[in-house]
């Protein structure tokens, strides 16, 4: 299992998913360009000294992501989170080796990236708002696909 983030734009969320990815022992890809400066100073609030145990790797754009995915990952899958999506991330069949792909907070992911993935989850409604934040989409969609692959 991976956690992948297309184009962050808000330094303290990237800091959290390297926290995540920390103490989850969860790998990150961040794939290009940021909407920030890229550094650990930049991150330093919300990443603390995480930064340091996460197992994390940059992209220069998505199309490296995708190349690297090809020959480093041929048997894996990209899962969008999206709110675009109609399947529940609840009723989705997680595999160990999937790849959690998350859009920028500001605009999700383009359509060519939206047609490179493999599938395509949410997080349903039910409430009045339109959506969470990327981080705690990632972590609830992350348990998820741990608890379902745990005994693999």
């Amino acid at each position: 299992m991976r956690i992948s983030i297309f184009q962050p734009d808000i330094p303290q969320n990237l800091g959290a998913l390297l926290r995540v990815s920390a103490c989850l022992n969860v790998p990150l890809d961040i794939i290009e360009p940021c909407g920030f400066a890229f550094s650990e100073k930049k991150l330093k609030r919300t990443a603390m000294d995480y930064i340091r145990h996460a197992d994390f790797r940059t992209f220069i754009d998505y199309q490296a992501f995708e190349d690297h995915k090809k020959k480093e990952w041929p048997n894996s899958r990209v899962i969008l989170l999206t709110t675009k999506s109609k399947k529940n991330y609840l009723d989705f069949r997680f595999q160990k080796n999937d790849r959690l792909l998350l859009g920028r907070e500001s605009a999700g992911v383009p359509e060519y990236v939206r047609e490179a993935v493999d599938d395509a989850v949410t997080i349903e409604m039910p409430g009045k708002g339109r959506s969470l934040n990327v981080v705690v989409s990632c972590v609830m969609v992350l348990s998820e696909a741990i608890r379902q692959t745990r005994d693999l």
